[in-house]
């Protein structure tokens, strides 16, 4: 018997077993999964008579609430494809988005009514209280082609214009299962959405929470704050974090009268992490924290830095610094690192390739570009641009984006290693490391950082002999500009094409 895999089982499931069980918390709101269940119909219900037909895009500009986790299910019930606008983008790069994809319905949040006005969608769904009140269930499920569509999610566009990454049924449901089997979750899970919906899938949580039967505890915007509360009031077991949003949380003064021994794990990515922000973050949680990896392009998730039962008996410090990597593949995952002749490097920890994966979990192609769609998956690889080496355990190390490595008079310097310098400087909070023109070496280095606001004596000249005192001198930054604040995209990753350009 072949079943045609989809994420719409997943809340059938969890309606069938879980349906007195609280599903998702958000703010005053607390939802069963039956009541959760219920609303998707009725969303899908709702669509259908605004012309929804399968194979729509549905956009959605809004915040981590359950209008839109929702609508990972809602708007699958109707046919549609979930297209999710980044709240973060200015109103033009998000009319380039709806431009490109084209949607029926955009539905928009109240916090968001007044950018939406500024946009010319062909139509438009205001949300408030009682949406859902008139809406007419859909009814059964429609029936499913596991190779169709049915999220489009955009890249940063760090590189260009952003692209649609083409998701499918078959691609979320095999992601959802292989995360849950690498993280080892339980239906006892309780999730804090820190990562924006509108982003990368979630990182697969609006579905791998819910086949489970976990929690879903929503967070509209990022507040360190708030995201401790929510740990302590809610018993939060599963945290994800990106690199800043982790620095934010250790600075923040509520963490330590906080209870968050709830913690089971801890997850860093979107951006390489030092292993001195890992330890820093254990040592405050009292949780196991570890390194993952993804993108866009493989819905996404496709390593995780687990220690392995060969490194129990290893120090505290080594199993610390594992986790400090890239890491291992996830189940489901074939990844191998592979030179400009399509060799798979040296397990050594110092040979560099790119890293390339293939997987059920990877997208059909980008959105109406059959070219960049070539480039990116040619010979059956989903080409990423990250340049890693792997050591001798198999376990991957990010060196840097292949568009970021910086060439100076010949030799290779990775933007990673120097930024991870500074950041070991204590004055020091965030770093970003560009490569700025040089007559004479082609281009050298440049910093940007931010400092803790009582780092007085702190100047570049200082910064500078911290480096050289650690790596080779022409790593060190010819420049580096003592910022207020690095731009960042919808995740709180740092934008490094605007730092490019600044004079």
């Amino acid at each position: 018997m072949k079943v045609a895999l989809t994420p719409l089982d997943f809340l059938t499931r969890a309606r069938r077993l879980f349906g007195p069980l609280e599903a998702v918390v958000d703010g005053d709101r607390r939802f069963t999964y039956a009541e959760f269940a219920d609303r998707a119909d009725r969303l899908a219900g709702l669509l259908h008579s605004l012309g929804c037909e399968p194979g729509d895009r549905v956009a959605y500009l809004c915040g981590n609430t359950v209008e839109l986790l929702e609508a990972y299910y809602g708007v699958l019930l109707a046919g549609g494809v979930l297209t999710p606008l980044n709240i973060r983008l200015a109103p033009a790069e998000q009319q380039f988005i709806l431009d490109d994809c084209t949607p029926t319905v955009l539905v928009v949040h109240p916090s968001f009514a007044t950018v939406a006005d500024q946009l010319t969608p062909q139509q438009r769904l205001d949300l408030h209280d009682d949406y859902l009140g008139d809406a007419t269930p859909i009814g059964e499920p429609p029936e499913v082609d596991e190779d169709a569509v049915c999220e489009l999610f955009y890249t940063s566009g760090s590189t260009g214009d952003p692209k649609g990454a083409m998701l499918t049924h078959r691609a979320l449901t095999t992601h959802a299962i292989d995360s849950a089997l690498t993280m080892a979750t339980t239906h006892r899970d309780v999730v804090l959405h820190t990562i924006p919906l509108f982003h990368v899938n979630g990182w697969g949580t609006p579905h791998w929470v819910t086949v489970l039967g976990g929690r879903h505890v929503m967070l509209e915007r990022f507040d360190p704050a708030e995201v401790l509360r929510l740990i302590e009031a809610e018993r939060v077991t599963r945290l994800h974090l990106v690199p800043t949003m982790a620095t934010s949380l250790l600075r923040e003064a509520s963490i330590r009268t906080r209870d968050l021994s709830s913690l089971v794990q801890t997850t860093v990515g979107g951006a390489p992490a030092s292993p001195e922000l890992l330890g820093d973050l254990e040592d405050a949680f009292g949780c196991e924290v570890l390194c993952g990896y993804g993108l866009t392009e493989s819905s996404p998730q496709l390593t995780k830095a687990v220690n392995l039962r060969s490194h129990d008996a290893r120090p505290a410090d080594e199993r610390r610094r594992k986790r400090a990597t890239t890491g291992i593949p996830n189940v489901g995952v074939d990844l191998r690192v592979l030179d400009d002749d399509d060799a798979e490097v040296a397990w050594d920890g110092s040979h560099v390739g790119e890293i390339c994966v293939r997987s059920n979990h990877v997208m059909t192609g980008y959105w109406n570009r059959p070219q960049e769609t070539a480039a990116a998956l040619r010979g059956g690889w989903l080409r990423t641009g990250d340049l890693a080496t792997v050591d001798h355990e198999g376990y991957v190390t990010i060196v840097d984006r292949r568009k970021d490595i910086i060439v100076s008079g010949g030799e290779n310097i990775s933007s990673v290693q120097v930024e991870h310098c500074l950041t070991s400087h204590p004055a020091v909070v965030e770093a970003a490391v560009v490569g700025m023109p040089d007559p004479t070496w082609g281009e050298v280095p440049r910093a940007f950082v931010t400092v803790e606001p009582d780092s007085d004596g702190v100047d570049e000249a200082a910064l500078q002999a911290w480096v050289r005192e650690r790596l080779a001198g022409f790593k060190v930054p010819k420049r580096i500009d003592i910022v207020a604040e690095l731009p960042k995209g919808g995740t709180g990753k740092i934008q490094k094409q605007e730092l490019r350009s600044r004079p």
